[in-house]
């Protein structure tokens, strides 16, 4: 009889042949389960097209703000403390209205001293006049006064001039865009009070100076609007001047919101045409997230073969940017016949 000590050497030796068997019958059972084929085989009966190398726009994906075509800005003309300012963002204003004052004490001293002078120069005149019309004294007297009259008179209406330069006018009508100087801050001849926008809204857009030579009034522009919606214009002026390596451009596109001028849209420009495959987004079936077309092979078979597709500006279409080639015969799916 085998001791136990033999019968447990012995346990210890057959286990890890057993193991072995076991995992070698299973491995080829979960490789046939794991297999899937890149293929299948369908019906090649259906519509046909042939796959075809067509032109089609180019778009290059670019960064658009929402602007005006100008931009005024309402300076301040003479130094002093804006003592009011009647608008605020978002107001609307027309050209010529008043938005604001500016005063400086040093103007008003001055207006009311050359005032008096005025006044002084007046009676002095009358004076003379009247001893001149009782023969006392000569013409050339009169004129003198005449002239100091007529002089004090000037310089009071220069300094009323200068004064009146305080008031602060809208340059031009439109929207106000920055007011932000409060009232009763200190100004100086040159600081903008206001920005107003001027024009129409359009859409500007700059370019790297590589797309110079393919920008065009009239080229194609594409944008994503509220909620995903795309809006399409055409490019309105090109500038002609590279300043940090980009090119400036404005597009004309309606249905934008105008609201916010400054706001950053999601935009598209046609740069260009490519060659491209193009088939009815119908020859398309898409199975757990990869997409498929049916070819026709030359003895008259169909197979689902997988391919990368990407959408096309064309409506109702998608291109084919992988998996077949130009000249390829595609099958419409019998579920889309």
């Amino acid at each position: 009889m085998m001791t136990e000590r033999g019968m447990s050497r012995r346990g210890r030796l057959v286990a890890p042949v057993l193991t072995a068997v076991v995992l070698s019958l299973a491995l080829p059972a979960c490789n046939d389960e794991a297999a899937e084929p890149t293929t299948e085989q369908v019906s090649a009966k259906g519509p046909a097209i042939v796959l075809k190398q067509v032109e089609v726009p180019q778009w290059t994906s670019v960064s658009a703000e929402v602007a005006t075509v100008d931009q005024a800005q309402a300076t301040a003309r003479i130094p002093g403390i804006l003592t009011s300012l009647s608008v605020s963002e978002g107001d609307y204003v027309k050209k010529g209205q008043a938005i604001g004052r500016i005063v400086d004490s040093q103007l008003g001293y001055q207006s009311a001293a050359l005032g008096a002078q005025a006044v002084q120069a007046e009676q002095e005149l009358a004076r003379v006049r009247y001893l001149y019309d009782n023969g006392v004294y000569a013409k050339a007297r009169l004129q003198q006064a005449q002239a100091a009259a007529a002089a004090a008179r000037a310089q009071q209406q220069a300094v009323q001039a200068v004064a009146g330069q305080g008031l602060v006018l809208a340059p031009a009508t439109g929207r106000v865009l920055m007011a932000d100087i409060p009232a009763g801050s200190a100004v100086a001849p040159g600081m903008p009070i206001a920005t107003i926008t001027s024009g129409p809204v359009v859409l500007r857009m700059d370019l790297p100076e590589s797309l110079a030579s393919d920008l065009r009034p009239g080229s194609t522009v594409r944008v994503t609007g509220e909620g995903e919606e795309i809006l399409t214009g055409s490019i309105s002026r090109v500038y002609p001047s590279v300043v940090a390596g980009q090119v400036r451009a404005d597009a004309t596109v309606s249905g934008i919101d105008t609201g916010l001028i400054g706001r950053r849209l999601s935009a598209e420009v046609e740069s260009g045409t490519k060659s491209a495959l193009l088939v009815p987004a119908n020859y398309i079936v898409t199975r757990f997230g990869v997409d498929y077309v049916t070819v026709r092979t030359a003895s008259d078979t169909a197979a689902l073969v997988p391919v990368q597709a990407s959408p096309s500006s064309e409506a109702g279409k998608v291109e084919i940017l992988s998996g077949v080639s130009a000249g390829d015969v595609l099958v419409l799916p019998a579920k889309a016949s």
